[in-house]
């Protein structure tokens, strides 16, 4: 703990929860405060990642955004596994989808994460590691989706460094199984692993690059409950 505060998160020793929920965007992260926990308290703004805690249905539980983007993701995520002794991060993002068993506005739980990253290069690997999401989470997850009745998918998603993809090779993903695109999935469980932690992505789908649907901003930031009621509830 005597590395906090870092230069990313202004937080105090014991000011974040064991478990992390992490949208991308700041405003989501207000939102999900804001909206469903009690008594939420800003722990962190630097930069504008706003980061709070409260309790839902009695449990402890911090809400932090990551920003966009595996960089992003690896900073806040390692930091808060590595020296604010969180045990669980669990992703609440969108994605796009590039299968059609991603409908809009369905949820994908992410069983694993295919990349175009060479984020796991640090580890200097002689092969190829698979990043995957913690059994225990993605069991609780799949659990309470049912008992919610949600429409939900478990897969593999594909974390792209690349929003804008010059070679438009996107959807050859779909062949070997991939649902949705989305871009922070693949650090956070590679992070988690490291630090012997655990993490789950999951995902509503906004926007569908196999229908061409899309959400706008505000519902992407307002209207994606499901989502944040679940991971709330596995927490």
């Amino acid at each position: 703990m005597s590395n906090t505060p870092t230069p990313h998160i202004s937080a105090k020793p014991g000011d974040f929860a064991k478990t992390v929920l992490m949208p991308g965007d700041p405003l989501r992260a207000k939102f999900i405060a804001e909206t469903f926990l009690e008594n939420p308290v800003l722990v962190n703004n630097v930069r504008g990642i706003q980061g709070y805690t409260g309790t839902y249905k009695g449990k402890r539980v911090s809400v932090m955004a990551s920003g966009m983007g595996m960089p992003s993701m690896g900073i806040y995520s390692y930091e808060l596994f590595n020296f604010y002794g969180v045990e669980n991060i669990i992703r609440v993002g969108s994605a796009g989808a590039i299968n059609e068993k991603a409908k809009l506005r369905s949820i994908v739980l992410g069983m694993g994460a295919c990349t175009n990253s060479g984020y796991a290069s640090q580890y200097g690997l002689c092969g190829t590691i698979a990043p995957v999401a913690s059994w225990e989470l993605l069991r609780a997850a799949t659990a309470q989706a049912d008992r919610m009745g949600l429409d939900y998918e478990v897969g593999t998603v594909l974390s792209s460094d690349t929003f804008y993809n010059d070679s438009m090779n996107t959807m050859d993903w779909q062949k070997m199984g991939v649902l949705a695109i989305e871009m922070e999935a693949a650090a956070l469980y590679l992070n988690a692993a490291r630090a012997g932690k655990n993490a789950l992505c999951i995902c509503t789908i906004s926007d569908s690059l196999v229908t061409g649907e899309a959400l706008d901003a505000e519902q992407r930031q307002n209207t994606f409950t499901e989502m944040m009621e679940l991971a709330l509830e596995i927490a």
